[in-house]
């Protein structure tokens, strides 16, 4: 035993020793008292300062723990609220914008919210101005290795963990009090550290690049589903097709949601499924074990049922933010409507895509814009983690039911990732008595928006297949044998110029380097929150995180970062192309 354990040690130290290396260390930005944006009436201090800190039932660690951990160099790794890392102040509380904390089992919890990975500040003259919903220009990766090499050095290190125990208990501990405080830092860390070893990428996604969908697969499947034991570690794959974190404003209204849009969308019951997926990912608690009786699977989670309704709500009054720099052109924004509104060279035009148009109704007082969904010729990396499959554990076989309908199909011994994932959403939803109770009414409403016969009484049948479309949809791309189409979201672009950099994977730094050419636009560019007035999106120049984006070229649209595809507008006369940022300005 006494052998093992040094073993353990040693592969410990070891762990330690290699994230720290290859772990980033940008300078630490400083944000002084930022600018608010103009985001609408209905989007209130109230409002924001619940969507920065109300608690969705993530439980990343122990707070006490967090409280006791130590950088490298001795200073708490709180020291500064994870500026480090590009995370956002967030007064007067301690801890950022994004971070909450929550209770579970007596056990007070750190946890991230949506607004970490979607609140954006940007910097012109000095100046920082906050973005609420926009997608943030943070170090995620390297936050997720620190933290695993932090709780590394606990573990390893007798003298640290000496000094982390007496911070955690608040006073010199027993034998026992040290041993168990030992065994629960351990059964936290396995887990923790075999994600972070068999999922993060050696190339670094940088900042505000995030493959959340591969994260959350492999959190859910990896992690929590295994029996006896919950860790499945061949489950976890390396999450090496990173995108830019979307806007959320709108994001309800939309009647597709992710990239490659595979989750329907449009009201309460779906924005819940799309939220707890994202909990999901940021290390909700998901425990699922047997039972006797319906459902035949007890899905305990963390999930804070209603501080994702809250969410839901807030994001329905979150604006786009208001142009905040020089006036706007008005004669020169009219015509870069017309140009956005007229096809060139016998293509489509912006608005063709682009356009707020209706979308499917999925309640009745919930109307929704359409997403269109189009392959533009982009990088086809993500698509590859749509097609991952699992062992499903103790999933497998389930299924989930009401009233005897099928809401989905039963899991097979090893099926697609997605359709674990869905089980997961879904069985969380179902399994929460109180919410299936006030929710039956709008999951027959759904069912008869789908099927657009809204004047019948709606069927739960028809809620399940609306369940079963994401398997359709990928059935339709990628199972056919025919040439698979890698389309992705064409979403409404109110508020675009606050979400550079661009294409799904943030491989193009402007709007105005979008209107370029493919193969003019830049192979490498800055990263950072200095913003680019007149280009529209980064600056070329940044002083933050050092930290240098290299794409590829059409030649491999595979990669994860190709700057190719969308060539629409690439042709205009050099005049239209100004008009046309001027008018994207005013959205």
């Amino acid at each position: 035993m006494a052998k093992k354990h040094a073993l353990l040690r040693s592969l410990l130290a070891a762990a330690v020793v290699g994230l720290a290396s290859c772990s980033f260390k940008p300078a630490p930005p400083v944000y002084p008292n930022a600018v608010t944006l103009d985001q609408g009436s209905n989007w209130t201090p109230e409002s924001r300062g619940q969507f920065y800190s109300d608690d969705q039932g993530s439980r990343l660690i122990p707070l006490k723990w967090m409280q006791a951990l130590k950088q490298p160099d001795g200073k708490p790794f709180a020291n500064d609220s994870f500026a480090r890392y590009g995370y956002l102040p967030n007064p007067p509380g301690p801890w950022p914008v994004g971070f909450a904390t929550g209770k579970s089992d007596d056990t007070d919890y750190l946890g991230m919210t949506c607004a970490a990975c979607h609140t954006r500040q940007i910097t012109v003259g000095g100046v920082p101005y906050r973005i609420d919903g926009g997608p943030a220009i943070v170090l995620f990766q390297n936050f997720l290795s620190d933290l695993d090499a932090a709780v590394a050095a606990v573990a390893t290190d007798g003298s640290a963990f000496a000094a982390f125990a007496q911070a955690v208990l608040g006073h010199t501990p027993t034998p026992a009090e040290r041993a168990q405080l030992l065994s629960d830092v351990q059964a936290w860390f396995g887990p923790y550290h075999t994600l972070i070893t068999r999922a993060l990428p050696a190339k670094p996604w940088g900042p505000g690049r995030l493959d959340a969908v591969a994260m959350i697969f492999n959190r859910v499947t990896g992690l929590d589903i295994g029996t006896p034991e919950r860790l499945i570690p061949e489950n976890i794959h390396t999450a090496d097709a990173p995108v830019r974190y979307p806007f959320l404003w709108n994001a309800p209204k939309q009647d597709k949601t992710q990239w490659p849009g595979f989750l329907d969308n449009g009201n309460d019951l779906l924005g819940l499924a799309r939220n707890i997926g994202e909990v999901n990912g940021v290390f909700s608690q998901f425990r699922p074990v047997k039972k006797i009786g319906w459902p035949g699977i007890d899905y305990k989670n963390s999930i804070n049922i209603d501080g994702l309704l809250s969410l839901e709500q807030q994001l329905k009054n979150l604006g786009p933010p208001k142009w905040p720099f020089a006036a706007i052109d008005p004669n020169l924004a009219a015509r870069g409507a017309t140009v956005f509104a007229t096809a060139a060279s016998g293509k489509q035009s912006c608005a063709d895509c682009h356009a707020q148009t209706p979308g499917i109704t999925r309640f009745f007082n919930q109307p929704t814009w359409t997403t269109a969904m189009w392959d533009v010729g982009s990088d086809t990396r993500e698509y590859d983690v749509l097609k991952w499959t699992a062992s499903t554990g103790i999933l497998s076989g389930a299924k989930i039911s009401i009233l005897g309908i099928t809401l989905l199909p039963v899991l097979k011994p090893v099926d697609t990732a997605l359709n674990i994932t869905g089980f997961s959403v879904v069985g969380s939803i179902v399994s929460n008595s109180n919410l299936l109770t006030a929710s039956q009414g709008q999951f027959q409403a759904t069912a008869g928006a789908i099927r657009g016969a809204t004047s019948s009484p709606p069927s739960l049948t028809e809620l399940r297949d609306s369940f079963a479309r994401p398997r359709t949809h990928l059935q339709k791309l990628q199972l056919t044998g025919q040439p698979p189409q890698h389309v992705y979201e064409s979403r409404v672009l109110y508020g675009i110029w606050a979400a550079a950099p661009y294409l799904h994977n943030g491989s193009v730094p402007t709007l105005a380097d979008l209107l370029k050419p493919a193969a003019t636009r830049p192979a490498t560019f800055a990263v950072g929150p200095a913003y680019d007035v007149d280009q529209v999106g980064l600056a070329s120049s940044q002083t933050v995180f050092n930290f240098q984006y290299t794409t590829t070229d059409c030649n491999d649209l595979h990669s994860g970062n190709s700057r190719c595809g969308h060539d629409f507008g690439t042709d205009l006369p050099e005049a239209d192309k100004k008009a046309l940022l001027e008018y994207l300005k005013s959205l």
